[in-house]
Order: structure tokens, then C-alpha cells, then sequence
């Protein structure tokens, strides 16, 4: 496997233009990382960097890990697998669906097993990769999301990205982190990076019991973030009024969302400044974390 080159460009930094901001008072620029390559999407390749390096590094054949029939997680380790040569699997909730998302995994070369409900909830369980270690030997297995300490290495160096762009908005500092919020690995990679020099906001697009507050709590402590209630309608899930702002911010500020993780995110950012959580003249770096091909499940 060589993933010498598994190095992901810079993120371009760019103002977020939306009326509510500026009636605010609140400065935006905001991380693109749906920009940075098109298929290797979002937050996701970052996390999956120091995954792939230590899969080469001990020369496993090829890589797993897990996820939903439209998972961004699995759609980046696809075609990283197929633009860097080594094989991948799959491991997906549920039964079989023909879904965009798992056409494209299935033409990046991925193999595909699905568990089923009762097999997909079994991953929490010690035991739960043994059978298919012993299916794949000398495999790389990659928690869901590519969650865990591992992932959140390739995440440290968005803050350098935010540093060497900051000239671009006029800025000579920022003063706050805004993300969404999934396995919760992204958001402790930059409260490490940032050594409590900046706070941490991160919007939870899961729901409480999935227990995201207590694996940040593992990664990074308690310091440096807060967490904020995001999930809306549940995980997943695009109600008529966050397609409603959605289509607005996009429709404002030209800059494409998707409903799973970041338009939640603004939204709860737009709550966040509307209860003057934010001071005029706060500096704000929102993560646009990609997943812009999960867009397809919920608009067909």
C-alpha cells in the first residue's frame, strides 16, 4: 500500500457573507473542507490519514471499517483504496439498499458485507472485529467514522490551514471553532491543537446517548470545547425547516450545505448569535466538514 502522497491540500479560508451574521456583528470565515479534493470528502480524509500510514506502515492488504448505505466515512476510504492502490471493505448497517452512495462504494472496489440491524449495533462489543480479523488476516480495522486517537492526528493540522489563511479575512486572530459534531473525533483533534488558546464549539448532529461527550471526554478531557444540542428531527434526519435555511444560506452566501452535519451546524450557530452568545465583533471559524455526496439520499 502506498500512501506516501496521502497528504490533503490546504483548506481554502473564506468569508461566510449572511445577513444574520452581519446583524450581529459576527465576523465568519469559514474552512472549506469540501474543497480540498473531490472524492477523498470533507473531514473525512484528515481523519483517515494516520489510519492509511499505519496500515502501510505494518503492511496490512487492505482496510475496513464500517458505516450507513450513505456514509461519507466509507465514500472517502473507497476511493482513497482505489486511488492509492489497496483494497477496502465495507461493513454496513442494515440490509442491502441501492443507494448512490453504495453504487459508488461498490465502483470504487470496496467489498461489502451487511450486517443487519442486531449485527451493525454488535460494534460497541470487545469482540466485535475478531470474526473479521479472522476473515482478513493482517487487515487494518477502522472504528466507525474513523473515530479515536488515531483519527484525530490528521485533524491537529487544520488549525495551521486556519493560521496561514487569516491574512485573506483581515484577521489577525480568530476566537472561536464552530463544527458539527459526529463521532466527535474532528472537533478533539483541534481542541488539541489548540491548547486552549481558542475555545471549541461543537454542534452534535446525534443524539446525547450516543455518547459523544464521553469519548471527547477520553481523547482530549474536559477543557477546551463545549458541545451544543444540534440533532434537530434525530441523526439523519432533514426536516422541511433546515432544507428551509439551508436553501437560504445557500442561496446567500453561495456556499453548498448538506443536512446531515453542516447545515445542522449552522443553524445551531444561528441560534447560538441570535441569543447573543457571541459578541459583536467575535471572529468565527465555521468547519464545513464536506459530505456533499449524502446529499443525493435525502433529495431523491
Amino acid at each position: 500500500m502506498n500512501t506516501d502522497c496521502f497528504e490533503l491540500p490546504p483548506a481554502p479560508l473564506q468569508p461566510l457573507n449572511l445577513s444574520w451574521l452581519a446583524a450581529a456583528g459576527v465576523e465568519v470565515g469559514i474552512l472549506r473542507l469540501d474543497l480540498v479534493d473531490p472524492l477523498i470528502t470533507g473531514n473525512k480524509g484528515f481523519k483517515l490519514r494516520d489510519h492509511l500510514r499505519q496500515a502501510r506502515r505494518a503492511g496490512a492488504p487492505g482496510v475496513m471499517s464500517l458505516g450507513g448505505n450513505h456514509s461519507n466515512h466509507l465514500h472517502a476510504l473507497a476511493a482513497a483504496g482505489k486511488r492509492f492502490g489497496f483494497a477496502t471493505v465495507g461493513l454496513l448497517r442494515g440490509e442491502y439498499q441501492d443507494t448512490p452512495t453504495v453504487r459508488d462504494l461498490e465502483a470504487f472496489g470496496m467489498r461489502l458485507h451487511w450486517l443487519g440491524h442486531a449485527g451493525y449495533r454488535a460494534r460497541h462489543h470487545a469482540d466485535f472485529w475478531a470474526p473479521w480479523q479472522a476473515r482478513y488476516p493482517g487487515w487494518h480495522c477502522i472504528p466507525e467514522g474513523g473515530g479515536g486517537p488515531l483519527g484525530l492526528g490528521g485533524c491537529v493540522m487544520l488549525l495551521e490551514h486556519v493560521r496561514l489563511q487569516l491574512p485573506r479575512l483581515g484577521w489577525e486572530d480568530h476566537d472561536v471553532w464552530w463544527l458539527a459534531v459526529g463521532t466527535g473525533t474532528t472537533l478533539a483533534g483541534l481542541v488539541q491543537a489548540e491548547q486552549g488558546r481558542h475555545m471549541v464549539h461543537g454542534a452534535l448532529a446525534v443524539p446525547a446517548r450516543f455518547g459523544v461527550a464521553r469519548d471527547v471526554q477520553a481523547l482530549v478531557g474536559e477543557g477546551g470545547y463545549r458541545l451544543h444540542e444540534a440533532c434537530g428531527a434525530g441523526f439523519g434526519q432533514v426536516d422541511p425547516a433546515l432544507r428551509q435555511f439551508m436553501d437560504d444560506c445557500e442561496r446567500d452566501s453561495g456556499v453548498p450545505l448538506e443536512g446531515v452535519y453542516t447545515g445542522k451546524a449552522l443553524m445551531a450557530l444561528q441560534r447560538e448569535v441570535g441569543s447573543g452568545g457571541f459578541a459583536p465583533g467575535t471572529r468565527v471559524v465555521f468547519v464545513h466538514t464536506g459530505g456533499l455526496q449524502g446529499r443525493r439520499g435525502y433529495e431523491a
